[in-house]
């Protein structure tokens, strides 16, 4: 996406993203999707370490320009402060006091630019006695009690892919993090740090819960819960042909038409919870689901609010009727299919990004180095030509 086909509720912003793994690269993408310029800084000795994706389906690549540097030089973190000076935020997710030596902390952007939005993205936060632990998505949700929750009763916890920490409690609190202190910004012209960790986000995702726990509607034991598998009517069924249906009935006009439907035996529409029948409650739906392929399910409740839904495969939900009626995936015919942005902007829609834009004269002219600037960084082997 060139800088001047850019729209979006942030076009005109311009983003740097220290180049790194997940949360981060996910926050670019977002960023640039809803309109900034996303410049990002990738070592020139970097490499995936386990995992190496065409540039057509690179996500964390696209819709940014990049360039490439040698950050031990002093000239490219000199060009890194310059590019500082000109941004509204900056993005970063290495551990603590990493970017400090390299001489682009907090500190130094700021004497720079003292209205940036430095954006901080840590596992555990730039203090305490883990700060400087490494970890992963799992690690983090372990630590903030969110796995322990995730399970069944009879069973381990099991990780939710890497959605909850990582992208839930990573990426959308730096997300809105930035954005909460650019809207700052805008009154006082000051910019400041957001210090984002991903077991704080996950803990933040999990408020109600502890709610629920202090007024004594949720115990601390796995899959006896009313949103856990705890009860029979929120819950996942395997049907005849090893499909599985959803089943999120919870409120008892919603239950009773689903009961209508299955059929359910009239003692348990007027008892629903009544834990004393949620064992035969939850045999009968299992025999009655595996009586019946998912799709045959999905067709009979699909026009009622009975709460049930096929569970769908990644590449079955891009082709479900709703989706599609909502565009809410790309075309195939554009290279790759992938969600589109969202949030949804009435007066200023997002764009899907495309493959990175990988000249570094065109991504600093983006942030408005003139010609004479760049032949300079080209001239010294800063930056490639």
């Amino acid at each position: 996406m060139a800088a001047g086909t850019r729209s979006g509720p942030l076009a005109g912003f311009r983003i740097i993203e220290m180049a790194g793994l997940g949360p981060v690269p996910l926050a670019g993408l977002m960023l640039a999707e809803m309109g900034s310029e996303v410049i990002r800084i990738e070592r020139k000795s970097s490499a995936r370490a386990f995992l190496t994706i065409p540039e057509k389906y690179d996500l964390d690549r696209h819709g940014r320009s990049i360039i490439r540097l040698d950050l031990r030089d002093p000239s490219a973190v000199e060009l890194v402060l310059k590019l500082a000076e000109k941004a509204d935020g900056l993005v970063e997710g290495f551990r603590p006091g990493v970017m400090e030596r390299l001489g682009l902390g907090p500190d130094a952007a700021h004497a720079r630019n003292p209205a940036l939005v430095y954006g901080r993205m840590t596992g555990f936060g730039q203090d305490g006695p883990l700060a400087n632990r490494a970890g992963h998505d799992l690690t983090y949700l372990a630590l903030s009690g969110v796995l322990h929750a995730i399970g069944p009763k009879d069973g381990k916890p099991t990780p939710p892919l890497n959605l909850v920490a990582d992208f839930g409690g990573g990426t959308m609190f730096l997300i809105a993090g930035m954005l909460a202190a650019l809207l700052e910004r805008s009154r006082t012209g000051k910019g400041q740090v957001v210090d984002t960790a991903m077991v704080d986000g996950a803990s933040m995702l999990a408020a109600p819960f502890y709610s629920f726990l202090a007024t004594g509607f949720w115990t601390e034991k796995r899959g006896s819960n009313l949103l856990d598998s705890g009860t029979p009517f929120y819950d996942t069924y395997e049907a005849a042909d090893g499909g599985y249906i959803a089943v999120a009935c919870l409120e008892p006009q919603f239950f009773a038409e689903f009961a209508k439907l299955l059929p359910l035996s009239e003692r348990f529409v007027k008892g629903q919870y009544d834990q004393k029948l949620w064992a035969g409650m939850r045999a009968e739906i299992a025999e009655r689901i595996a009586s019946k392929p998912r799709d045959h399910w999905a067709e009979l409740f699909a026009p009622t609010d009975a709460c049930v839904a096929p569970v769908l495969s990644f590449s079955e939900a891009t082709k479900h009727p709703h989706n599609v009626a909502r565009n809410t995936h790309t075309d195939p015919t554009s290279g790759m299919t992938r969600p589109q942005p969202a949030p949804r902007f009435g007066r200023t829609p997002s764009k899907v990004a495309g493959p990175a834009n990988t000249s570094p004269s065109e991504a600093l002219a983006g942030f408005g180095f003139d010609r004479q600037e760049i032949d300079g960084l080209v001239s010294q082997g800063i930056i490639d030509g």
